[in-house]
């Protein structure tokens, strides 16, 4: 198969073209990135002279770039996104023109060539905020989003749906939950956890750090998404989870332990304007009609995400 990865030089999309490329080295990729903040040609140089792969840098707003590249792609993997919330709530313009119009520009071009196949990354974040009592995430959830960069990605999620119904494109949807793993931003927070430890840093914990998250490793959302690709059902969504629900000080003392750490190096701060308290999902669909379920546990994965980290200080000091 021949793939078009929009964002595959961003956290997820660039640990999927590697497990994509590693599973399937027969197939082709096509990475379609703008190079913003967050992408990272780093995260891809060791298969970046690889004749099944090639790098374009562009933006998918970019009409013109999109219909040069869609024809004779067999399936578009749609990762990029402005991801950042606090980014999102400082200024609103750049998640909508990504999130929203680049969005809509890649499925006309996927309509207007012979109906390709359209899978579409989104989050859990469009569903809202979950009390501690709340029953989780499904993919029957109303779409609740309460931040700029949420209600942005809930748009594009409906946009994908319209396609659907509107022109039979072939689309399936993934909801997915926190991810953690190598390659990470160091924005966000295990990595700029991890990352301020080393530096002698202290840690911001927003609040008291009662939000809670349910955490996935990049790898089994990747698996994921794959099996959804090949096996999902045609116009479905399908939520990722990784059944681990952590209020983030609890993830704070983890990784404190994990690297010999006192509380000391805590430091809490001015809350987050409008932070939902929780997020949780609930996988069942996805196990019971795909036989897909998170395979990594979340000691062992935090673990060797912070090996990483302290064995990839090249990687993240020049980011920082």
């Amino acid at each position: 198969m021949k793939l078009l990865v929009t964002g595959g030089a961003g956290f997820i999309g660039s640990n999927f073209i590697h497990y994509w490329l590693k599973k399937y080295p027969q197939d082709q990729i096509i990475n379609l990135d703008l190079l913003t903040y967050a992408g990272n040609l780093d995260n891809l140089k060791d298969i970046a002279n690889q004749s099944n792969y090639q790098f374009v840098q562009g933006d998918i707003a970019d009409r013109e770039l999109v219909n040069k590249l869609v024809p004779g792609v067999d399936v578009i993997v749609h990762f990029a996104a402005e991801s950042h919330v606090d980014r999102s709530i400082k200024n609103s313009a750049d998640f909508i023109k990504t999130n929203v119009e680049g969005t809509r520009i890649l499925l006309e071009a996927a309509k207007n060539n012979g109906n390709i196949r359209f899978h579409h990354i989104s989050t859990d974040e469009v569903f809202g905020s979950l009390s501690p009592a709340d029953p989780k995430f499904n993919e029957k959830t109303s779409y609740d989003p309460r931040s700029p960069y949420s209600a942005s990605k809930a748009a594009a999620d409906h946009l994908v749906r319209a396609y659907y119904h509107t022109y039979g494109l072939p689309i399936t949807i993934s909801n997915c939950s926190n991810n953690y793993g190598p390659y990470q931003y160091p924005e966000k927070l295990i990595p700029l956890f991890i990352t301020n430890l080393i530096e002698g840093k202290k840690v911001p914990v927003y609040g008291q750090g009662q939000n809670i998250r349910d955490w996935i490793h990049v790898d089994d959302h990747n698996r994921g998404v794959d099996m959804i690709i090949r096996q999902g059902k045609i116009g479905a969504t399908y939520c990722l989870g990784g059944g681990n629900e952590k209020s983030n000080l609890e993830i704070t003392r983890k990784i404190l332990e994990l690297m010999g750490q006192g509380e000391k190096m805590i430091e809490f701060v001015t809350d987050r304007l409008g932070h939902d308290l929780r997020y949780a999902i609930d996988f069942s669909k996805i196990k019971q009609e795909l036989g897909w379920q998170p395979e990594i546990d979340f000691e062992s994965g935090l673990k060797q995400t912070v090996e990483w980290y302290k064995n990839n200080s090249d990687w993240w000091q020049k980011l920082k």
